[in-house]
Parts: structure tokens; C-alpha cells; sequence
């Protein structure tokens, strides 16, 4: 009821207006009481909607100490620092949809707000990464070639399983970063670098399905496209993320298990 409530908000509205909807609809509350359930499920629809809010503000904030309902400088790729903003007309270089904008560098987060902060985002790519995967998917089941439909080709259906696979691998990588033991924060740390590489996947195999119809400013793809790359940048993108994962290994000397297999 609650998902089906929040996808009917996601869908009707965005921006500041979803950010309010979502303030009636109790998502301070359920940060604060339910934030295992809550931030996974909203996070995750944003993603599959394509709608947007600034609450990832709000989970850092949590985390850090302070009262959700602010802004703060967050880190962006490149030794950049933004600030999401919590109304509209601030647009990104990459995403003129979202109220992004560069500010000075700011104060340094704490561990625990960083990784709360990288668990959101996981979330939000693995949801665009399933709209993106959706979208190739009725595509290729739409689509006719030579007599017969796309999805029947090889080809299109070792892209779209590659695109699966890695989107349920990342996934399993969030579900083992909340459970565990996450003390330095190498967990989360590895499940947004695996959330950022599955949406970088999807976008390159299903951009390859949908052919020309995908490059086209009228299809969603671009969309879920130019948002996942928004989204890979923020505290820190998985190129950076990666290399800083294996110098973290290097200088233990050992690789710590991370779940129970």
C-alpha cells in the first residue's frame, strides 16, 4: 500500500513538489523509525519513476546529527563539491532537470553519513537501471526484424540477461552493506561502485537494443541515461570508488568476507 502510494506521488509530481508530497506522506518519520525499510523503497522508486527530491539531503543529514529538511555541500566526482538544492531552476551541467549547482568545498562528512549516503544512491541506480532494462525489454518485444521480433535474436537477449544479472548483483551488494558490520565503510563503498557499474551496464546495453530510437530526446532512456551519470558522481563514482576499494585491500594485506555465502 505504502509502495504503491509512493509510486502514484513519484509519478504525478517531482522536484519540490514531490519533496512536500513526500513530507505529508511521513518520510522524516519513517527515516527516523524505519529507515531500513524506507530509504531502500523510496530511493529505489525515484529511480524507477524517473522522478526526483532532494532527500538524499535528508538521509546525510540524519546520519551527520542534524535536523533532515537542510541542504549540505556533498562531494561530486572530480574534487568538486554541490549542494542539492530543495527547490527548482538550478540546473547540472549533466541533468538540467535536477537543482544542482558547485559550491566551495565544504566540511567533511562523517563516515557514517558518507556511507548512508552511497547505500540511497545504490538504491536509486539500481531503480534506474530497472527502468532503463524495462524499457529495452518491451522494446524488444515490440520491435520486428526480418519477420520476427528482436527479443528472439541472441544478441538481444545476452544484452538484456548481462543487464539483469548485473542489476541483481548490485542489489545483492546493498542487501549485504545495510546487514553488515560496516565499520570503515567498505561495504557500502562497494555496493554503490556496484550499483554505478550495473547503471553504466544497462545504459550501454540497452541504449544498444532500443538502436536509434534510444539516442532520441523524445525516448526516456536519455533520461535514466543522464541521471545515472548525476547519480554515479555523487560521493564519489565508481572509477574512484573501485581504485580506492583496492588500495584499502592493498594496505590490509587481506580481503575481509563481507557476507555469508
Amino acid at each position: 500500500m505504502l509502495a504503491q502510494s509512493l509510486r502514484t506521488a513519484m509519478t504525478a509530481a517531482s522536484g519540490a513538489k514531490l519533496d512536500a508530497v513526500l513530507s505529508d506522506l511521513g518520510w522524516h518519520d519513517m527515516l527516523d523509525e524505519l529507515p531500513d525499510v524506507a530509504i531502500p523503497l523510496v530511493f529505489r522508486l525515484l529511480g524507477e519513476t524517473g522522478a526526483h527530491a532532494p532527500v538524499l539531503n535528508d538521509v546525510v543529514l540524519r546520519e551527520a546529527g542534524a535536523a533532515p529538511g537542510g541542504t549540505l555541500a556533498l562531494p561530486f566526482a572530480g574534487g568538486c563539491w554541490v549542494v542539492w538544492e530543495r527547490g527548482e531552476g538550478v540546473g547540472s551541467a549533466i541533468d538540467e532537470a535536477l537543482p544542482i549547482h558547485r559550491v566551495p568545498q565544504g566540511d567533511l562528512l562523517p563516515r557514517a553519513a558518507v556511507d548512508a549516503g552511497r547505500r540511497a544512491l545504490g538504491w536509486w541506480m539500481v531503480g534506474a537501471g530497472r527502468a532503463m532494462l524495462a524499457l529495452a525489454r518491451q522494446h524488444a518485444l515490440d520491435r520486428v526484424q526480418f519477420g520476427r521480433r528482436i527479443s528472439s535474436f541472441q544478441a538481444i537477449r545476452h544484452r538484456l540477461a548481462e543487464t539483469l544479472v548485473a542489476i541483481e548483483g548490485a542489489e545483492a551488494t546493498l542487501h549485504v552493506a545495510a546487514d553488515s558490520d560496516d565499520h570503515d565503510g567498505l561495504a557500502s563503498l562497494l555496493a554503490k561502485a556496484a550499483a554505478g557499474q550495473a547503471a553504466l551496464t544497462a545504459a550501454r546495453h540497452c541504449q544498444q537494443v532500443l538502436g536509434g530510437i534510444g539516442f532520441t530526446a523524445e525516448h526516456a532512456l536519455h533520461h535514466h541515461v543522464k541521471r545515472s551519470l548525476t547519480l554515479d558522481g555523487l560521493l564519489g563514482n565508481t572509477r574512484d570508488l573501485t581504485r580506492e576499494a583496492g588500495k584499502a585491500l592493498v594496505d590490509r594485506g587481506f580481503a575481509p568476507r563481507l557476507a555469508e555465502l
